[in-house]
């Protein structure tokens, strides 16, 4: 039986890679294209990354889970319910990429614990652009991003800046420059 790690792959590689000719939302080319949400939104997909997050996540002192709408916004409910099932609830939000222009007018949406430790994901990390408007964000309202976590690193420099910064990142999974995809690699930063 395949670990939880090794079917998310196997997931992956069916539902969520596609090859042709792409531009990111970084706007640089690709061969290939990759759609988290063809797999965090699969029942099976939504579990396995809930249930693998939230094992990272769990005992790290993180009081709750959030990032940039929309690759985040599964990962994140995913990994809320997974929290409650087992016990030890992680709330979550996410952060809108302009404010609401009307009612509330929030930036971030959901439980954002006033100067608590979160942990930033996405689906994808190429520059990482959105994730750094995320961090941005949180750490605008005063919180401390204790880990960034990602389903796919695209190894285009995302990553890289993240770790020069100083955070916490964690990769599930690792892609090349032809899209070839493997299983990625912890990394512990501290900030």
């Amino acid at each position: 039986m395949a670990s939880d790690i090794e079917r998310l792959l196997e997931l992956v590689k069916e539902r969520s890679l596609m090859y042709g000719d792409f531009t990111l939302s970084s706007g640089l080319k690709s061969s290939y294209y990759f759609d988290g949400r063809q797999t965090t939104l699969w029942p099976e997909g939504a579990y396995l990354v809930g249930k693998t997050v939230f094992a990272l996540v769990q005992g790290s002192g993180i009081d709750a889970i959030g990032g940039p709408t929309m690759g985040a916004d599964p990962i994140v409910a995913a990994v809320a319910l997974v929290s409650h099932l087992e016990g030890k609830p992680i709330p979550a939000f996410m952060v809108r990429t302009q404010p609401k222009q009307h009612g509330t007018k929030r930036y971030i949406e959901g439980h954002l614990p006033p100067g608590g430790t979160v942990a930033i994901v996405d689906d994808v990390i190429t520059t990482g652009g959105s994730v750094f408007r995320a961090i941005e964000a949180v750490e605008a309202e005063g919180c401390r991003v204790g880990q960034v976590v990602v389903l796919l690193d695209r190894n285009q420099g995302g990553a890289d800046e993240l770790r020069r910064r100083g955070y916490n990142f964690t990769a599930l999974l690792r892609a090349d420059n032809k899209g070839e995809v493997c299983q990625g690699a912890r990394e512990k930063r501290g900030k």
